[in-house]
């Protein structure tokens, strides 16, 4: 083979998932799978293993190692900072969020739906949060997943929120790589600086926060 030819094969290997045989798993990693979908429960003893484009990634089941080579990009790690995806969605009070209002604050972008339990557990923290930075430049945008915005509405009427809620009735969410809610971002500056999925403590939330805001 000329030099161009296995150049070229071993690009092709890094772009290509590659099993991990069962002898090289560790005897505790966290599944790629899980995390990705918010479902925090810690190192266990992998099914499986692949390597991707000189990473590693563990799994806690082998019909999850198919689900991963469908799309392993959607679950490599994100790229921070990067600029803001488009959102350009009118909040209920008929504001426009778009890539000039996002550069006015810190601001913490809540991915949520009527119907996700995580979702309506992390309210109060994410509340907690925004009235002890709200004077910092701070702000949270809630943004519903809600297909129908009669539901939306109907849950509104029982569950007030202080910051600004919109209805994500353009698919934003695809834009944004949202695979599953809770689905937080930090945005500074018109770039996204964070970004996690699923629950988090009132501890981990405050210090995420913090670490972006101005420091007086």
């Amino acid at each position: 083979m000329t030099f161009t030819a296995i150049a070229f094969a071993v690009l092709l290997r890094q772009e290509t998932p590659v099993d991990i045989p069962k002898a090289e798993l560790p005897s505790k990693a966290v599944c790629v799978i899980c995390s990705a979908g918010g479902e925090d429960h810690g190192e266990e003893r992998p099914a499986g293993g692949v390597r991707y484009k000189d990473k590693v990634f563990y799994f806690c089941n082998s019909k999850e190692i198919a689900e991963f080579k469908k799309d392993p990009e959607a679950y490599m790690p994100p790229v921070l900072p990067r600029l803001v995806p488009m959102l350009n969605l009118t909040d209920l009070s008929g504001k426009l969020w778009d890539e000039k209002a996002l550069k006015e604050k810190v601001i913490l972008v809540d991915f949520w739906a009527t119907w996700c339990a995580p979702c309506k557990e992390m309210k109060p923290l994410v509340e907690k949060a925004r009235a002890k930075f709200l004077s910092k430049k701070f702000e949270v945008l809630s943004i519903s997943i809600d297909e129908d915005r009669s539901v939306l509405d109907k849950h509104l009427t029982k569950n007030k929120f202080a910051n600004p809620v919109l209805h994500d009735d353009k698919q934003v969410w695809a834009r944004w790589n949202v695979r599953s809610i809770p689905a937080f971002f930090i945005v500074k500056d018109g770039q996204v600086v964070d970004q996690w999925v699923g629950k988090r403590s009132e501890k981990e939330l405050f210090a995420k926060v913090e670490a972006h805001l101005p420091t007086e």
